[in-house]
């Protein structure tokens, strides 16, 4: 089966079972973050239309927002060419970053210093 073209969702997971995701704004359009899916956590997306994502430091599967109530309510999803990577459209409950920021992308890059983006 040729993941370019078929019709049916077959994810290729990398080494350690895991996707890129990125989740942008609906309604702004700004990106939110980048995390990373499993199995499980993209099924779950699926199912609830709620973002879920595999923790690498924590090694475990987390709800964005569980905690702080800022969840991600998944609107739409996508996925590239050859199924290593997801894009999820979402409305966001609150800030995206455990920051507070409202995006975990809130820093520029000036040389060898970071400036806050306001």
């Amino acid at each position: 089966m040729d993941r370019e073209t078929t019709t049916e969702l077959t994810p290729k997971f990398d080494a350690n079972g895991l996707v890129t995701a990125v989740v942008t704004d609906r309604r702004s359009g700004d990106l939110l973050m980048l995390a990373h899916m499993n199995r499980d956590a993209l099924d779950r997306t699926i199912e609830t239309k709620v973002a879920h994502f595999w923790s690498r430091s924590r090694r475990s599967l987390w709800k964005k927002g569980e905690t702080s109530g800022n969840v991600m309510h998944v609107v739409e999803m996508r996925i590239d060419c050859d199924q290593d990577a997801v894009w999820l459209i979402a409305d966001p409950a609150g800030p995206a970053c455990h920051t507070g920021e409202t995006s975990c992308f809130y820093r520029r890059i000036d040389g060898e210093r970071l400036l806050k983006i306001d």
